[in-house]
């Protein structure tokens, strides 16, 4: 980062993400804005292409970019995926510079008049969506939702089934996309901080805490992240005491890591956990898995275990396909990109694709958040509607 001289036009990092918001938004571009865990730099990459992409799942052909998939497979198996006709990186909590590497673009408008503009076309994000998907779900139908979840589980018919549901607010006249951006960062370092809008597509935030595949030089990495409890107390990582429901939900994931592993034959790998981890208001069960695809020779094991793993048993079931023919005869509405995943591919020798949890959807003047919760036979239906309503939360609190 260079150091401001007299001459160089200095402005914070909030109003950087402003102008590219601003950018994008009025020039009717796809853009991404997002953190990695554990950084402090804010990457974002503007498509000027004018097209709507989607492609296949061979990432290692793609260029540099952002991958945005849903829940759903398509008929083709594509993805969304916005090219990086621009990309920059800044560091957060900086002043930045025109001599940064045109780290933004200087808009001839004051940041009062930047933001108003902005707020005015995040109220008009209109995705093609059906009505019944406006809806907040009620707590009576997610109620019997679970208990029919359990019901099938206690006939042999499934192991464990992820219900979702909705909870519709209202956005703020005064909703700023850039600071609340830059509080996620600051409230979640742990997660993957993101904000993507493809138009007529869709316009999400989210702080999702859960990666999918992750490739970096010869290294894959992937997790098992499952079992939800409160985070309590003043060390409520060291505290925490995890019932057998929680414990077995985590097992379910990682065993569903492990047998893909073995459909590829693959049998060189390391394991870490399952230890406790915070993500936001909440508590995890976390296993890691680290493969050397050199020593594996599997240089397209990335690409291999996406089409694999997607979607867990984290955000789905076991088994996949029962768990998914549930979901859909019971769910009345579209997840779209909830628990699809997202992130960006390619970039500075990196893939890191994460589940979109944790995550908000923006329509019109509303904002719908998303929420899953695992069942198993021990689940009770209330304190499945309670870990929905903490999960929603998450994102929730800062868009009100």
């Amino acid at each position: 980062m260079n150091t401001p001289t007299a001459t160089s036009p200095v402005i914070t990092q909030e109003e950087a993400l402003d102008q590219w918001l601003y950018k994008a938004l009025t020039g009717d571009h796809q853009i991404a804005i997002w953190r990695t865990p554990k950084t402090n730099s804010a990457e974002i990459i503007l498509d000027q292409s004018g097209k709507t992409k989607r492609v296949n799942l061979e990432l290692d052909a793609l260029p540099q970019g952002f991958i945005v998939h849903p829940f759903a497979d398509q008929e083709d198996g594509k993805a969304y995926f916005l090219e990086a006709s621009e990309y920059v990186k800044f560091e957060i909590g900086q002043s930045i510079t025109q001599e940064d590497g045109q780290s933004y673009e200087r808009i001839g408008l004051s940041p009062s008049t930047i933001k108003r503009q902005i707020r005015q076309l995040i109220r008009k994000c209109q995705p093609k969506k059906s009505s019944d998907d406006f809806t907040s779900t009620s707590k009576e139908r997610f109620i019997e939702t679970v208990q029919k979840c359990i019901e099938a589980i206690t006939e042999g018919h499934l192991s464990k089934v992820v219900p979702a549901r909705i909870q519709k607010i209202h956005l703020n006249e005064d909703f700023d996309v850039a600071k609340t951006f830059l509080s996620l960062c600051k409230a979640y370092p742990d997660a993957f901080i993101n904000f993507f809008h493809i138009p007529n597509v869709g316009t999400w935030l989210g702080a999702t805490p859960e990666i999918l595949i992750k490739t970096e030089g010869n290294y894959f990495q992937t997790m098992a992240l499952a079992g939800t409890q409160k985070a309590e107390g003043e060390d409520p990582v060291k505290n925490a005491a995890w019932k057998q429901k929680e414990i077995e939900e985590q097992a379910m994931v990682s065993r569903y890591i492990v047998n893909n592993f073995k459909k590829i034959r693959l049998r060189e790998y390391e394991e870490n956990g399952p230890r406790t981890v915070k993500a936001g208001n909440l508590l995890h069960l976390r296993s890691d898995f680290r493969v050397d695809m050199e020593a594996a020779n599997f240089p397209q094991l990335g690409s291999t275990m996406l089409k694999l793993l997607h979607p867990t048993s984290a955000v789905c079931g076991t088994p996949r396909e029962a768990s998914m023919k549930f979901i859909y005869d019971h769910e009345q509405f579209d997840r779209c990109f909830f628990a699809g995943f997202i992130g960006p591919v390619n970039i500075e020798g990196q893939t890191a694709i994460y589940v979109n949890l944790r995550t908000a959807q923006f329509i019109n003047e509303e904002v719908l958040l998303y929420a899953g919760a695992g069942v198993t036979a021990d689940s009770i239906p209330e304190k499945e509607w309670e870990e929905t309503t903490l999960k929603c939360d998450i994102i929730g609190k800062f868009i009100q």
